[in-house]
């Protein structure tokens, strides 16, 4: 995965924040600009406006998300472990860009819908790929968003989210390889 160049970066990083910490509404260019600390004409060198700026954390996501997609089927452990484990308590910058992108709203959040859909649908065809059952693999996809959503609330209450080994082999005994 190639990385922007700093400032871009450091633009992206302060509008995820700012989306994550206080909404779309308050993710102006201007104040974009401000966390970064760049001119709003430095910001907009490097994203002619905020539709662009979008634009660009939605591609990074769709970036770290096919990265995520790479690791998945090359996983030692294999998919659906590294799915769960990295679902429960996985990559924090791909945490916040997905948070970062379901926080944005109206057209933009059309946008970043599609975006997220063709994510979701990325995870989901290498877990149906692994367990060779388009059911079982949606469930398997449906614990992982459970433990993505306690990993959000428990990261608010400064608790661990990790699931288990247990709770790993009961997914592969359950799900994975019925009796």
């Amino acid at each position: 995965m190639s990385r922007p160049p700093v400032a871009r970066q450091k633009l992206l990083d302060a509008f995820i924040r700012i989306l994550i910490d206080e909404g779309e509404r308050a993710a102006t260019v201007e104040a974009v600009a401000a966390r970064a600390g760049v001119s709003k004409g430095g910001l907009l060198y490097h994203f002619g406006s905020k539709d662009a700026l979008v634009e660009g954390l939605l591609d990074l996501l769709s970036e770290v998300a096919e990265a995520d997609v790479v690791a998945m089927r090359a996983a030692p452990e294999g998919a659906v472990a590294h799915y769960l484990r990295t679902s429960g308590a996985g990559d924090d910058h791909l945490k916040d860009l997905y948070v970062a992108a379901s926080r944005l709203t109206q057209d933009h959040g059309r946008r970043a819908g599609e975006r997220l859909a063709v994510i979701e649908e990325g995870w989901y065809e290498v877990l149906a790929e692994t367990v060779g059952d388009p059911v079982r693999a949606k469930l398997i996809q449906l614990i992982g968003d459970g433990l993505y959503l306690n990993s959000i609330v428990a990261d608010q209450a400064a608790q661990s989210s990790t699931p288990t080994a247990e709770l790993i082999t009961a997914v592969d005994t359950l799900i994975v390889r019925p009796q």
